[in-house]
């Protein structure tokens, strides 16, 4: 998300705007968020509240998203080079081998 200079309003990004209409969603049916691509260590860093057992999405403006039991996250990343161990803690992981992938 970003906040406008001149109107100071701010404007929700890609996953304030996923979240947000998850949550809203209240059939107990699963929504899963999936994120693909490199990790950037602040961006993943930023996540961590939603990692840990609070799963609690926290805006750059203040706001906090609480995430309910039918939301979940999936990240595909190619490795976890700037992940700290704290991030990488609040993951479960599975490892494709490259090899498995080509087949």
């Amino acid at each position: 998300g970003e906040v406008n200079k001149l109107t100071l309003e701010w404007k929700d990004g890609l996953m304030a705007t996923m979240v947000r209409h998850a949550v809203k969603d209240t059939t107990q049916d699963h929504k899963w968020i999936v994120c693909d691509g490199p990790v950037d260590a602040l961006w993943i860093e930023n996540m961590n509240t939603v990692l840990d057992d609070n799963k609690m999405l926290c805006l750059a403006n203040s706001e906090r998203i609480k995430l309910n039991n039918t939301v979940h996250m999936l990240f595909e990343v190619q490795d976890l080079a700037v992940a700290s161990p704290a991030t990488v803690s609040r993951c479960g992981m599975v490892y494709i081998d490259p090899a498995e992938l080509s087949r």
